[in-house]
């Protein structure tokens, strides 16, 4: 979207108007992903294949690593984890 605005005279505020994005969503820049909470899970997952996202987050948190569970969901599925 940055680069559209680039070639017009318009605000970043009134294009998201416009399109009906919140600014704030087109301003934000994700967090770096770390790549030690995906070697841990797929170590956990690699000994214990039964186990879902959520048994796994709770022996990363014994391990020390704690996240929101969102974020866990989210790297377990990226991982390709899934059961």
């Amino acid at each position: 979207m940055l680069k559209v605005l680039g070639g017009y005279q318009i605000s970043q505020r009134r294009a998201c108007v416009l399109i009906g994005v919140d600014p704030k969503t087109v301003r934000r820049e994700r967090p770096p992903d770390h790549s030690a909470i995906r070697v841990a899970m797929r170590e956990v997952a690699g000994k214990r294949c039964r186990f879902g996202y959520r048994r796994i987050g709770v022996m990363l948190e014994r391990q020390g690593l704690i996240m929101n569970h969102k974020k866990l969901y989210r790297i377990y599925r990226e991982e390709g984890l899934d059961l």
